[in-house]
């Protein structure tokens, strides 16, 4: 039987970390650190994500700075509150929750975004950071699936790693992760041939390819640790990944769940950019870096 990763554990224990940090850190930066989640429209899924995010942040003694705006809102208008929030000294991390409504182009604003200040690891300057190995936020998905490969203690010097999926949200910065750890990477999608021969020979496979049980027993060598970022709703209700859980688990020696494996990673992560950027901005050392590989 395969190792579960376990992501709702290790959110908790992540934290606790985050609580204490913070709370350690309080009386030097005289205010909580501050995350500002942004949503423009009224799509019914992120308004669960968002306050999954919020209740995490009253968890931990993060303040929400969120905004709300409707789904009519001129870009100029969206624009102007990510400058205010940029400027505001309370707000230390900023997200713009996706998708935005069809009418507004998403570039222009994720790219407004004061780079100190993205939570989501997702500018281009960041992800440049990452590229050149150098200290900023990172890619909140990947991270969290570094994370939880670090908890259960996987080898990734030397091994084979097969990413699934080339996606800027998951895919590529999960690679340069990866490669930064030394493993040897293979980056594979949907037009890779004989994807099946590709992924066996992975001691390593994450799977981010977007598309329900897209992976089974075929595709895995026995013994490879299996992660799996896909999340989707099936027809008849419930939740399912990428990988065929049933199938997968008897050859895999650990793997991670859908839901509770990667999901809660990628909520815990977007706390500790908010968090990481709080000590730097208030002059604190960070005891959390560690999870920003």
């Amino acid at each position: 039987m395969a190792t579960l990763l376990d992501g709702r554990q290790l959110a908790a224990q992540i934290e606790t970390r985050l609580a204490g940090a913070i709370a350690a850190g309080l009386s030097t930066a005289r205010r909580p650190p501050g995350l500002a989640v942004l949503r423009v429209g009224d799509d019914p899924a992120s308004g669960v994500y968002v306050a999954n995010k919020e209740r995490a942040c009253s968890r931990v003694g993060i303040t929400s700075h969120g905004a709300h705006l409707a789904a009519a809102t001129p870009a100029a208008e969206v624009l102007a509150t990510i400058e205010r929030l940029n400027a505001d000294p309370a707000v230390d991390g900023i997200l713009l929750q996706l998708p935005l409504p069809a009418e507004l182009d998403e570039g222009p604003l994720l790219a407004a975004i004061d780079p100190g200040k993205d939570a989501d690891g997702l500018h281009t300057l960041n992800l440049g950071r990452l590229l050149k190995g150098e200290p900023g936020p990172r890619s909140c998905t990947p991270a969290g699936v570094m994370a939880l490969l670090g908890a259960a203690g996987v080898a990734l010097a030397g091994k084979r790693a097969v990413v699934v999926g080339r996606s800027i949200l998951v895919g590529q910065p999960m690679a340069l992760m990866l490669q930064a750890a030394n493993a040897t990477v293979t980056v594979a999608h949907s037009r890779t041939q004989d994807l099946a021969a590709v992924t066996r020979t992975a001691d390593v496979l994450v799977v981010a390819a977007g598309r329900p049980h897209m992976i089974g027993a075929e595709h895995v060598k026995p013994g490879a640790v299996v992660v799996d970022v896909g999340i989707h709703r099936k027809p008849e209700g419930g939740l399912c990944g990428d990988v065929r859980f049933d199938e997968v688990e008897p050859i895999a020696s650990a793997i991670s769940p859908v839901p509770g494996g990667v999901g809660p990673m990628t909520v815990t992560l977007l706390l500790v950019n908010t968090v990481s950027s709080w000590c730097h901005r208030c002059g604190l050392a960070n005891p959390l870096a560690d999870l920003l590989p």
